[in-house]
């Protein structure tokens, strides 16, 4: 297997599962006349982010990450999303920018240097590396917490919502 496939069909699952599972968070607001920032700024735990935040942060780690592996430059996302509609948005915009990239671009990135921020810090690991034990615990820790979210606050989805087979 590529490591262009292993890498971009489960960015591009996971992110078209979370469209889906936006669409039922607003049509869970509509059905039941609750203001949609109220699911918009939910949190699982008062020191954890917000859903939006959930949402962009997925959206930057898959393609940020995909720029990273093949040294492309990393796209610049401001985080200003305040509807579903938007967020909608902003995930089908990463979906297009992943789906672009072309398997010999990832040709040697398991064994290439990946330089990335942590914080204010920089950190330098092999393209291996970085993908599993940085960008796909960080992906699937922060499209998982969206998940929890709206199920927490009575949105009607399950696992098969998170995996996009419905």
């Amino acid at each position: 297997m590529s490591f262009h496939d292993a890498t971009v069909p489960a960015f591009l699952q996971i992110l078209g599962s979370l469209s889906g599972i936006l669409t039922k968070a607003d049509a869970h607001c509509k059905a039941r006349n609750i203001q949609p920032d109220v699911l918009l700024g939910a949190r699982l735990y008062p020191d954890m982010l917000p859903f939006t935040r959930q949402i962009q942060l997925v959206s930057d780690f898959a393609a940020k990450s995909c720029a990273r592996l093949t040294h492309s430059e990393v796209p610049s996302t401001p985080d200003t999303e305040k509807t579903f509609d938007e967020l909608r948005q902003r995930l089908s915009k990463t979906i297009d920018y992943v789906k672009a990239f072309k398997p010999e671009q990832f040709d040697g990135a398991d064994q290439r240097d990946v330089s990335f921020p942590v914080g204010p810090n920089t950190m330098t690991l092999k393209g291996q590396q970085f993908l599993n034990n940085f960008v796909f615990p960080n992906f699937y820790f922060h499209a998982a917490t969206a998940h929890g979210i709206l199920r927490h606050n009575g949105v009607e989805i399950g696992k098969r919502d998170f995996l996009g087979v419905n």
